[in-house]
């Protein structure tokens, strides 16, 4: 079975598994985190199915690129835009990836520390 049959995300996508999903088009789709690490924690996911970032090729620089754009687009419509907000791509499991298809999380709400992690 390849891993866009077994892959969480994949499902979301498809709708197979449920999620509460703030924004859609043909390229991602951006949802609510099930285990939000912050007020606000959305996940904007590329509907292609990307492993992590040494599985990107040169056609998906586009695609990684439009979920900043996303990102960008939900800070603002969110009003997150004047305290600040973080966007994090973890890529493999000792960054704390979960879920091998790439993701992007956006985070605000609370005041976060540096270092992270």
């Amino acid at each position: 079975m390849s891993a866009e049959h077994t892959c969480l995300f994949c499902k979301i996508i498809e709708k197979q598994i449920p999620a509460k999903v703030v924004y859609e088009d043909d390229i991602a789709v951006a949802f609510e985190d099930v285990n939000p690490q912050a007020p606000v924690h959305i996940l904007v996911v590329p509907r292609k199915h990307i492993p992590d970032i040494q599985s990107m090729t040169d056609a998906d620089r586009e695609t990684i690129g439009h979920l900043f754009w996303i990102a960008a687009k939900l800070a603002a419509e969110m009003g997150l835009t004047n305290r600040g907000y973080r966007t994090v791509i973890n890529n493999g499991p000792d960054a704390g990836q979960t879920v091998f298809h790439i993701h992007m999380h956006l985070l605000s709400g609370r005041t976060f520390s540096w270092p992270p992690g």
